[in-house]
Formats: structure tokens, C-alpha cells, sequence
């Protein structure tokens, strides 16, 4: 017989799952409409008060219309024979057949040879909004460079760039989401070697990440966040990985109650109590590592800062609404075929961690000196990384189209061309301007802008200004071409009253660079404070929590070493974004605190009722296999990054899942137990945990009722 009390701690379950229901229903869609509200114009992410950004807007009054150049190289069919006048001009009328096409804007240029005679090039302008038609536009435009006889035509420039940007995003909604989600359930039957529980917390994952897409996807259309397909991506990894995370620290502990109790009402309460403070600490030390980001002068680090605080809260909420709602009302059907079985210990624990528990417990100061040792020697490479930013060649891990094409420009033509760097200037000093940027090493020509919209001919003068195109001697991607844009800046600077600023794509990189290393210097120590005091109030400790923020940047440092290694020696990357090192800090810092949280309120919770030693011991019993479970997760969730073919984010994949594992497998399992235990209770410094007697004993000792109920002591 049902009382009204009993039916209501069962109606509550029910509800919850109602409310789950139709959220996955009716917001599921959203995270596969996210990309309808993203853009991938690089140019809307730029630092706000850059000097390239104030040449964008400056720029735009020598355009009577905004455009995007396409660039069209020919070179003979015969490899290395110069191409002929008679294919100059059958270039330059392919060109001209191409007014009027939709998507094309104004009259092409006529088709200039190379100084070598081996190749051509002309550039068409495009219209800035074409979106899905882009890749039609391209067509035209390659079928038309096609009827030059005898030659091979390439298209490069930023419109080529975009559309092959746009393809290898393409896998942003369906194919990165198919692959972490199949690996992570993959990963979930393989180690709990149940039927149902993992498609429970997969469900709860996907429920989570349909949520926090609607989120998102309401404040990008309305302008308030931005998104790009690198944020959309991450965004997905991330709610998969924190939600299947917290869902794994809540279903070992009531899988461990369970067993212990038999009445799941209990159980599930004594996990919720014992979890919720791990879990939120965890979310909280993520979600406000990201919300960090919005101190970047970066947009897209500053939209990655909502965006990902936004899935992060919504893995919670699953995993604090959804899963334990399913798990009461399942019971112990949720573990089948498999039996929650108290050990011997009744800890739960067993196996391996049993056995690595006795290794940190019999020889703690050897195990924590070899794996400091190891962690810095993998550190000491960090200094390698090379975060400069990279390449156009090395964006895409696959050979796409725009990479091969400028390739061929550069080889025939200044290394610049097609990517001019752009000078706006007082028009009265346009000579003065001009024979500055003309001396400044680097410099292949300079040519102000006429009213057409090329260089050459009657300087355009708009509100007093003019527009000064100067081609760059070195690839405009090159560290060459960067190094010339600063000296090209003092140069024009140094002319008086010239108002100049110097912009366009290769002084786009180079402010980039540079706030992203400012970007570093300020975020790095912010994120290491806001986690040090989410740690002080979670285990009311000084000592303890330095001490686990310091083995987490240690592990990140080593990852980066390891990471220099990898990109240089086993994937050719000849540096990295440089937003990287910053990204990776964030997850790897904040992710990697999380799993220290994990084992260390457990350990808490086992000193304050058997003292500091054997809580150790107890704690990294009882966490080994689930927290281990959960780093294997995320860090394969992370490597799912790695199917999207840009450099970038196959770069935050493998830093990620690499240093996630390095964390999860050597300091957590082994580093931090070890000091912990070799330290003592003097760990655990000021609080009543570090007044523990030398044998165990002391003021931090708390016993459970046979509900599982905390008994009162001066430590909880």
C-alpha cells in the first residue's frame, strides 16, 4: 500500500523524466541547427582594438561594394614551359565572360603573367554573403579558367579558403557527434559491461547537449554570443564529455550504496548527497575556467567562454535531474547482466587499485619522486611548442584545393600576392607614405588604390583618405611576412601627420599573435586563483588545494613537451595556433582539477571517518576505476575532435586526450596519492584533518549511522 509520502518520493523520479522526455524531444533538433546561427568569417573574430581591425572598418569606404577575391592561377600543362601570349589572352577573356555571373562582382582583371613567364593570374571579386551558393560561384568560376587550352587552372585566395573551410566544417553536426558518441558508448559497455546503463547515460548526455544547442542557438540569433564552427565543435565535445564525467561519479557511488543497502530510495539518496559536492565543485572549476575567456581580446576565445559555461551547466543538470531520476526508478536493472557486489572490504573497490593503493601506501616517497621526475623531464620541452600561428599550408590536415593553389601562386609569384597588406593614409601624404612602405625590407611593390578598385592609376580619395596596397616579398602567412608588418608599421608611423595604420591579412596574423600571448599572460594565473578558491571552500584546506593546482599545471606543462614532440616529429605541424596553448590550458587545467576533486572529497570523506591514511588508501580504491573510466571517456570524446581535417582542432584533440590521460593515469593515480600520503595529515593544513594524531586518531574522526548518516565531529 502506497502512502501519500511514498508515492510522492516516487512521482518526483517520474516527472523528471517527463520534463527530459520532452526537452530531448522538442530541443534535441537544435544540435543540429546550431550551424544555421554560426559563421566562419575570420575577420568577425580579430581583436577589437587591433590596428588591422581599425583597417577593416577604414577600408570599407574605398568599396562601393564589399567583396571576397577569388584568385585564379594558370600554369601550363606542359610542366615547366612559360605560358603563351595567345593563353594570356584567352585567360583574360575567361575572366571577362565571368561579368554579370550571379555571385560575381563588378569586372574581373585582365590576366598578368609572372616575372619566370610560367604562370597566370587574375582576380575575380565575389560577393561577401553567397553562404551555401559559394562553392556553386567557385564552379563557374573554375569551368570559365578551364577553357584557357593547354593550361591547368587553380583557384586560392580567401573566397577558396572559405569554401574549403565550409567543407571541412561540413562534420561539425553529424559525423563529430556519430563518432564521440559511438566511442564513448563503446567505451561505457566495455567497462561496465551493462546493457542499459550505458545508453542511460548517453541519453543524458544528448538530452544535455539538445539543451544547451537551444541555449546557444537562441543567443547567437539574437546576437548576443557568437559561434564558429571551431566553437560549435567544441561546444559538442565538451557537453558529451563533462555530462558522461559526472554521470560515471554518480552511478559508481550508487552502485556502491546499492550494494551495501538493497533499498535504492537509500542508496541514491546517500550517492546525490556524497556526489553533488564533487560534481558541482568540478562544474564550477570548468564553467569558470571558460568564463575566463571573456577577458580575451579575442572574440572567438571570448565566445567559446559562454558558450561552453552554457554546456557545461547543462551537463549537470542531467546528470543531477535525469540519471538519478532513471536510476531509482531501474534499481539494480540498470547494471544488468552485471550485480552490484559489496567487496570484502565493503569498499568496493578491488583489482588493480587495490594493488596500486598498497604501492603508494609501502613506498610513497618512490612513487611520487620518479613521477615528478618523469612529469618534468616531458616538461621541459614545453618551451619548444611553437604557438606563432600557422601556416596556410598546415590548416588543413587534408590537401585541399586553396592550399595547393597558393602554393603554385607563391611559387611564380611574390610570395604576397593576392594578400596584399593594407595601408590607409592621409591623402596628402600619400608619396611620403608610399616611399617609406617602398624602403621597409620585405616590401616587393606598393600602389595605391584607384577609383576601379585595383592598384595603379588615380589614387581613390575617400574623407581625405587614401588606400595604399603593398605586396609582401614573403608568403603572407610566413613569420618573414609578420616580422615585415611590424617594420612596416614604424615605417609609416614614423611619417608626420600621416594618420597611417597598416592592416589586411598577414597583419590580421600578427595582431592575432600578439593579444593572444597577452591573452596568456592575463588568463593563465585568473583561472589557477578561481580554481584554487572553488578547492579551498570544497575540501576547507590551504595546503591540499596548492598542491593539486600545482600537479595540474605541472601536467599540463608536460603535456605540452610531449605535444611539441608529436606535432614536430610525428604530425609535421611547424607550430600551433595561437590559441592553442590557451585553449588547452583551460580544459586541461580546469578538466584536470575535476578528477582531483573526484578522488580527493573522497578521500576526505574516508579520513574523516578513518584518518588520513587510510583514507588515502581508501579513496584511491574506491575512485581508481571510475575516475579512470571517466578519463578514458573524455579523452577519447576529445580525440573525436581529430575528424574534423583542421589543424587547429586536431592540435586540441591530441593536447587534450593526451594530457587528460597523463593526468588520469600517473598524477592522479599516482603523484598525488603518493605526496598526500608521504606528507600526512599536515596535508589537509589548517584544517581539523591536520590535527589528526600520528596514529590515526585525532579531531577530524566521524563515524555513519546505519542509514549512512554523518555523525557530528569538528572536521565535516
Amino acid at each position: 500500500m502506497f502512502t501519500p509520502a511514498r508515492s510522492a518520493r516516487w512521482l518526483i523520479p517520474v516527472v523528471l523524466l517527463i520534463a527530459w522526455l520532452g526537452i530531448g524531444g522538442g530541443l534535441g533538433p537544435y544540435a543540429g541547427k546550431l550551424g544555421e546561427v554560426a559563421t566562419n568569417d575570420q575577420a568577425s573574430f580579430l581583436p577589437q582594438n587591433a590596428e588591422s581591425t581599425q583597417v577593416i572598418d577604414a577600408q570599407r569606404a574605398f568599396q562601393q561594394n564589399e567583396t571576397v577575391p577569388v584568385i585564379l592561377v594558370w600554369t601550363s600543362e606542359d610542366e615547366g614551359s612559360p605560358v603563351s601570349e595567345a593563353q594570356r589572352e584567352a585567360a583574360t577573356g575567361a575572366l571577362a565572360s565571368l561579368a554579370g555571373t550571379e555571385g560575381v562582382v563588378g569586372k574581373a582583371s585582365p590576366a598578368l603573367p609572372s616575372e619566370d613567364g610560367l604562370a597566370l593570374q587574375g582576380i575575380v571579386q565575389l560577393s561577401p554573403g553567397l553562404g551555401d551558393e559559394l562553392p556553386t560561384v567557385l564552379e563557374k568560376v573554375q569551368e570559365a579558367g578551364a577553357e584557357v587550352p593547354g593550361t591547368t587552372v587553380q583557384l586560392a585566395g580567401p573566397a577558396a579558403s572559405q569554401a574549403d573551410l565550409s567543407d571541412a566544417f561540413a562534420g561539425i553536426d553529424g559525423l563529430l557527434l556519430g563518432v564521440a558518441l559511438i566511442t564513448v558508448l563503446v567505451i561505457l559497455v566495455l567497462v561496465y559491461r551493462s546493457v542499459l546503463l550505458p545508453f542511460l547515460i548517453i541519453i543524458g548526455a544528448v538530452f544535455a547537449l539538445g539543451l544547451a544547442c537551444a541555449i546557444v542557438y537562441v543567443l547567437a540569433d539574437h546576437d548576443i554570443v557568437r559561434v564558429d564552427g571551431q566553437v560549435q565543435g567544441i561546444l559538442s565535445i565538451l557537453v558529451i564529455g563533462a555530462a558522461t564525467d559526472y554521470a560515471l561519479l554518480l552511478t559508481a557511488r550508487f552502485r556502491e550504496e546499492l550494494a551495501v543497502r538493497g533499498d535504492r530510495v537509500a542508496a541514491m539518496r546517500i550517492a546525490l548527497r556524497e556526489s553533488f559536492g564533487p560534481i558541482t565543485a568540478s562544474a564550477a572549476t570548468v564553467a569558470a575556467g571558460l568564463l575566463a575567456l571573456l577577458l580575451s581580446d579575442l572574440t572567438n576565445n571570448r565566445a567559446l567562454g559562454p558558450v561552453g559555461a552554457i554546456g557545461i551547466v547543462c551537463s549537470v543538470l542531467s546528470a543531477l535531474t535525469f540519471l538519478p531520476a532513471a536510476l531509482l526508478l531501474l534499481g539494480r536493472k540498470a547494471y544488468w547482466p552485471a550485480k552490484p557486489r559489496p567487496t570484502e572490504d565493503g569498499t568496493g573497490g578491488h583489482g588493480i587499485w587495490s594493488r596500486v593503493a598498497a604501492l603508494v601506501d609501502r613506498s610513497p616517497r618512490k612513487v611520487w619522486a620518479v613521477t615528478l621526475a618523469a612529469l618534468v623531464a616531458c616538461a621541459a620541452f614545453a618551451p619548444t611548442l611553437t604557438s606563432k600561428g600557422v601556416p596556410l599550408d598546415e590548416i588543413f590536415v587534408n590537401d585541399a584545393p586553396s592550399v595547393a593553389a597558393q602554393e603554385t601562386l607563391s611559387e611564380h609569384f611574390p610570395g604576397g600576392s593576392g594578400n596584399p597588406v593594407v595601408i590607409i593614409a592621409a591623402a596628402g601624404r600619400l608619396d611620403a607614405v608610399s616611399e617609406a612602405a617602398s624602403r621597409t625590407d620585405g616590401v616587393a611593390s606598393v600602389a595605391p588604390v584607384s577609383e576601379g578598385g585595383r592598384p595603379g592609376g588615380e589614387p581613390l580619395v575617400v574623407d581625405g583618405k587614401v588606400r595604399i596596397d603593398a605586396t609582401l616579398k614573403d608568403a603572407a602567412d610566413s613569420d618573414g611576412a609578420k616580422e615585415t608588418v611590424a617594420a612596416l608599421r614604424e615605417a609609416v608611423h614614423a611619417v608626420p601627420d600621416s594618420d597611417a595604420l597598416v592592416g589586411g591579412y598577414t597583419a590580421q596574423q600578427y595582431d592575432t599573435q600578439r593579444t593572444a600571448e597577452a591573452d596568456r599572460t592575463l588568463i593563465v594565473p585568473v583561472v589557477l586563483a578561481i580554481i584554487l578558491v572553488i578547492l579551498v571552500f570544497l575540501l576547507r584546506s590551504l595546503l591540499m588545494p596548492v598542491l593539486l593546482v600545482t600537479t595540474v599545471a605541472l601536467n599540463f606543462l608536460a603535456t605540452l613537451g610531449i605535444s611539441s614532440l608529436v606535432f614536430t616529429h610525428v604530425f609535421g605541424f611547424s607550430g600551433t595556433d595561437s590559441s592553442v596553448p590557451l585553449y588547452g590550458f583551460v580544459f586541461l587545467v580546469a578538466l584536470g582539477v575535476d578528477y582531483n576533486i573526484f578522488l580527493m572529497s573522497r578521500v576526505r570523506e574516508e579520513s574523516l571517518r578513518h584518518g588520513t591514511r587510510e583514507g588515502i588508501l581508501r579513496g584511491l580504491t574506491t575512485t581508481g576505476g571510475v575516475i579512470t573510466s571517466a578519463g578514458v571517456v573524455l579523452a577519447a570524446t576529445f580525440a573525436a575532435l581529430g575528424v574534423i581535417p583542421l589543424a587547429f582542432l586536431v592540435q586540441i584533440a591530441f593536447i587534450v586526450a593526451f594530457g587528460v590521460l597523463l593526468d588520469t593515469l600517473v598524477v592522479r593515480s599516482l603523484l598525488v596519492p603518493a605526496l598526500v600520503r608521504d606528507i600526512g595529515p599536515t596535508s589537509w593544513w589548517p584544517g581539523a584533518l591536520s590535527r589528526e594524531g600520528a596514529d590515526g586518531s585525532g579531531e577530524g574522526r566521524t563515524e555513519r549511522n546505519a542509514d549512512g548518516q554523518r555523525g557530528t565531529t569538528s572536521a565535516a
